[in-house]
């Protein structure tokens, strides 16, 4: 019975490997290729502030998210004060036909 178990478990975590990667993941990072696939600058981007007060461009695709943080030229972190530390602000969620799950329906 302990080798049966035990091939058993060596047959579960090895399709559970196969199924952890779906296979060839393209390079281009700007480009959301999904169920709706489009290149992301078409989505509407809003601004998190984070806990220190800097800001990260984000993006709710309905399903995904996107979120980088906000830099200056010198890549130095942009802290606008456009918001209160853990705020969201703008049109975030805008710009995606695909509903996002975690939202009661209207808002």
């Amino acid at each position: 019975m302990p080798i049966v178990k035990a091939a058993s478990g060596v047959l579960l975590l090895a399709s559970l490997a196969a199924c952890a990667h779906p296979g060839n993941v393209p390079g281009d990072k700007s480009v959301d290729y999904g169920i709706n696939s489009h290149h992301l600058s078409t989505l509407k981007a809003g601004i998190w502030v984070d806990p220190n007060g800097c800001d990260h461009w984000i993006i709710d695709d309905g399903l995904e998210g996107y979120l980088s943080q906000r830099l200056d030229k010198y890549g130095k972190p942009v802290c606008s004060g456009t918001a209160p530390p853990n705020t969201a602000t703008g049109g975030f969620k805008r710009g995606s036909g695909i509903p996002d799950p975690t939202q009661a329906p209207g808002t």
